[in-house]
């Protein structure tokens, strides 16, 4: 995970608030909507991580564990780290 990644899919999670709520004005729902998207948005980022890091193993089940494995310090630090910027940007609007 590098932070300009992070912030990046933040400011993706930000403007995907503001087409689901249909406004840009600074609100705790607008917020919390900017928050779960910028985390979803990591987790889909961290989840092509882990499907090719699985297309490169083995197929099995010692495979997706080790996939899930190898996928988890990148996928919870990107997803936070997404949903905390998201947060943030959609204070300053």
């Amino acid at each position: 995970m590098t932070i300009d990644k992070a912030i990046a899919l933040g400011i993706a999670g930000n403007a995907f608030s503001k087409k689901l709520t249909g406004t840009s004005e600074v609100s705790a729902a607008r917020t919390a909507v900017a928050t779960g998207s910028g985390a979803a948005l990591g987790a889909t980022a961290a989840g092509t991580i882990t499907v090719g890091i699985f297309a490169a193993e083995a197929s099995g089940l010692v495979a997706a564990g080790t996939a899930a494995a190898a996928a988890a310090p990148i996928a919870v630090p990107l997803c936070a780290a997404a949903a905390i910027f998201a947060g943030i940007a959609s204070l300053f609007d």
